[in-house]
């Protein structure tokens, strides 16, 4: 039984044995409801207080079965509390409560499934860039870890379309399963499209076979751990300076340099203008390396001369706090 079910019974019972005790007295001694309920009070917690007026044969027999059930009810009642206050569990029950409302309240949120090592530098990743994400896992251990991180997590199966309906999948923005079985993966690229045909799905592949499935299951990216990791050792031994200057600008935000993509709004500032009289090279000191416009390919170190229009996605170097102010000169005309 769960720790919620197990504190609903315990009050259950007090709350029965209470009622059983007033509604006792009030029937057999014709007592009114607060004299009723003071002498159910005094019995059960055995404090040794006199009756509150003579009791009759029947309302003595009554006070026998009631300190029979009812101490060993109040007993159980005390013990399981005690229990859950030394073991945490009400602390833990009002945490659940407290994520389940700000789970409720969440949106355009990221869902990650599965908090192994591929999980793990997902959500570390995530974390460190203050993006609002829900892990689902079905591990408890891991569950309780995430919990003590403060990480909002729900404990279940992610192919359970009623555990992703709770992780929020229809308000979410983007999923992120980095769970190792491929079939698991697949059936949650077609549960995920189809409760959300708008999310972003990005999924994990062991095999090229898996990498197609996955495709045709619904999923927006797929990404083979494995192969990344093979391609990422040969870089680091045949070109380290490149890929050390792109681990600085993908992931080391401390140093405050970064690589983003940003959105061109219909009411930015720097939309309909070129990209040398905007103000991204010549303010900011921002360096554009490419640009996706709606139905093409990325143009990669695009012209000076190339048009900036709404819907344009820009992929762009430099500066952190700098790559923030080109965010909000993108999303409104100031």
């Amino acid at each position: 039984m769960s720790p919620e079910k197990k504190l609903k019974w315990v009050f259950l019972i007090l709350a029965g044995v209470i009622s059983y005790g007033t509604l006792g007295y009030t029937l057999i001694e014709g007592w009114s409801f607060l004299e009723s309920f003071y002498m159910t009070i005094i019995t059960l917690s055995t404090v040794g207080f006199r009756e509150v007026r003579a009791l009759s044969a029947t309302g003595r027999v009554f006070t026998i079965t009631l300190v029979i059930f009812g101490v060993a009810g109040a007993a159980f009642t005390i013990s399981v509390l005690g229990q859950f206050i030394v073991e945490g569990e009400i602390r833990r029950i009002l945490g659940r409560r407290k994520m389940e409302k700000r789970l409720k309240d969440m949106k355009k949120h990221y869902i990650v499934c599965g908090y192994g090592r591929v999980g793990m530098q997902v959500c570390k990743e995530f974390c460190s860039r203050e993006i609002p994400l829900v892990v689902i896992e079905k591990n408890p251990e891991r569950v309780e870890q995430l919990v003590k991180e403060g990480i909002l997590v729900i404990q279940g199966d992610a192919t359970d379309d009623e555990v992703l309906l709770a992780a929020g999948i229809q308000r979410s923005k983007a999923l992120i399963s980095t769970i190792a079985s491929e079939s698991e993966n697949v059936f949650i690229a077609l549960s995920a499209r189809e409760l959300n045909p708008e999310i972003f799905i990005t999924a994990r592949a062991e095999s090229k076979s898996a990498e197609k499935k996955l495709l045709r299951a619904g999923a927006d990216r797929v990404v083979s751990p494995h192969e990344m990791g093979g391609i990422r050792m040969a870089l680091v031994t045949l070109r380290p300076d490149i890929v050390d200057f792109m681990r600085i600008v993908t992931g080391d935000r401390e140093k405050g340099f970064g690589i983003e993509e940003i959105e061109v709004k219909e009411k930015s500032s720097i939309a309909d203008t070129l990209l040398k009289d905007s103000p991204i090279r010549c303010e900011l000191g921002l360096l554009v390396i490419g640009i996706k416009k709606k139905g093409k390919e990325m143009i990669i170190n695009p012209s000076a001369q190339i048009r900036i229009e709404p819907g344009d996605i820009l992929v762009v170097i430099g500066e952190t706090e700098k790559l923030e102010k080109l965010g909000q000169m993108t999303s409104a005309r100031v």
